[in-house]
């Protein structure tokens, strides 16, 4: 991409942006949860800007299908860029809201990659950003934080509840939290900090438990657990998580923290036994020790984001299996992206 690009994209969007509900930057647009925000806003009829490096966290071919249906829409454009290589002054004159998404994920792989990959991708990558669009008249910015800024917290843990990261990750999100709230005082740019519990759904990444555990049904190898899948999830459908997102953009409140998450936790034996029989097939368990960085235990409190947001997570765990399961089913007949 190049500052030519850039321009092409302010033109674009000046020229659109009293027909559309509004322009939505979206980082990390390729991603799991990016490209069914990206979906949604579209949907809702805003015009989209999508940012995502295509990094080889995980098959970047994966990502490039997760664009195909976005790219098919006039309302959408796309940038394959890192943030911080974005030159400062190239981005559109107005942005309505900005969702920020893009990141290096990953709680256990943090312990063994280089500290330096999520020092750019999580923290400057975040300051580059902020500074990208403080003069760009946007609404409201939207960053997706994490549960694992709690750590192993008492729970429910609330939004008040003291961070304790037990992961890189988990700091480095942490620490991007910070240069948000920094940038909303100083700036006075609304905010709103998301954290997401244990999201799943089509398009997951294939490091994250529910892929792996159906990865493990559909080809009838065994799976890892780590310690005796006892440990408590609330885990998340993705659809919920983009409700929670789509919803942030119309709240009142100059500055807020909200937990998202799927309700109460489940064990991941309970997943498994889910997983099990919906798939109608055994899955081969082999226990192992735990994981640093893994809390035993996750469970948010979210009065808040109900209280606010209006938020409530409306898909069982059973449902979101099944529909995942459904969606690998499917790729493997070539009909879908995985």
């Amino acid at each position: 991409m190049t500052e030519k690009t850039w321009a092409f994209a302010r033109d674009k969007t000046a020229a659109v942006r009293p027909k559309s509900s509004g322009v939505c930057l979206v980082t990390g647009v390729a991603g799991f949860i990016g490209s069914h925000l990206a979906g949604a806003l579209l949907a809702k009829g805003h015009f989209v800007i999508g940012v995502d490096s295509l990094n080889d966290y995980y098959s970047p071919q994966s990502k490039q299908e997760n664009l195909c249906a976005l790219l098919a829409s006039k309302a959408f454009i796309f940038h394959k860029k890192d943030l911080n290589d974005i030159p400062a002054g190239t981005f559109p004159a107005h942005i309505d809201y900005v969702f920020h998404l893009a990141g290096q994920p990953g709680v256990r792989s943090s312990w063994s990659t280089s500290f330096e990959t999520y020092l750019i991708s999580n923290i400057l990558a975040t300051q580059r950003l902020l500074e990208l669009i403080v003069n760009c008249d946007v609404r409201r910015l939207i960053f997706a934080s994490s549960s694992s800024i709690y750590g192993q917290a008492s729970v429910p843990v609330t939004e008040g509840t003291i961070p304790r990261p037990l992961s890189p990750y988990g700091a480095t999100k942490l620490a991007a939290e910070g240069l948000c709230l920094a940038y909303s005082s100083e700036y006075s740019l609304p905010l709103t900090i998301l954290r997401y519990f244990t999201v799943y759904g089509p398009r997951q990444r294939p490091d994250m438990a529910i892929h792996k555990f159906l990865n493990a049904a559909m080809t009838q190898t065994p799976i890892r657990i780590f310690g005796d899948g006892t440990q408590g999830r609330p885990f998340t459908y993705v659809d919920d998580v983009v409700d929670a997102s789509v919803s942030a953009m119309s709240e009142s409140c100059h500055t807020s923290i909200y937990n998202i998450s799927g309700g109460r936790p489940s064990t991941l034996n309970d997943c498994l036994a889910i997983i099990e029989e919906t798939t109608s097939r055994r899955i081969t368990r082999e226990f192992c020790e735990t994981q640093r960085g893994d809390p035993y235990e996750t469970e948010a409190d979210i009065s808040e984001a109900r209280r606010c947001l209006g938020y409530e997570p409306r898909v069982s765990l059973e449902s979101g299996i099944a529909r995942e399961w459904e969606w690998m089913q499917l790729h493997l007949a070539g009909v879908v992206s995985l």
